[in-house]
């Protein structure tokens, strides 16, 4: 079956680093474009990042020249490498997977906090 696992997810104080991982397994159909969401507490979820399979990426305003995304296209696999985190940064972060012709895939998620 689809599976969609985010990791990486920490406490952190600002100013700190994190890099997260996102892992894609049993999708049949070809993968377009992954990316990272995030949502904080009482808040719709965001758009963070996201990267094709053919390494196009596109970022949040509020995340650029701190952010980065990359991407393993053999592993079906994702990163975020996150600098010069702040207290705005805190949230759930989660993965979403589109392919062509299919439904989007979403993980369960991995948490985010960045203490002041």
């Amino acid at each position: 079956q689809v599976q969609v696992v985010e990791s990486g997810g920490d406490l952190v104080q600002a100013g700190g680093s994190l890099r997260l991982s996102c892992a894609a397994s049993g999708i049949v159909l070809s993968i377009n474009i992954m990316a990272w969401y995030r949502q904080a507490p009482g808040k719709q979820r965001d758009f963070v990042a996201s990267i094709s399979m053919v390494g196009t990426s596109n970022y949040a305003d509020s995340v650029k020249g701190r952010f980065t995304i990359s991407r393993d296209s053999a592993k079906n696999t994702i990163y975020l490498q996150m600098n010069s985190l702040k207290p705005e940064d805190t949230g759930a972060y989660y993965c979403t997977v589109t392919t062509f012709g299919g439904p989007p895939y979403w993980g369960q998620g991995t948490q985010v906090t960045v203490s002041s």
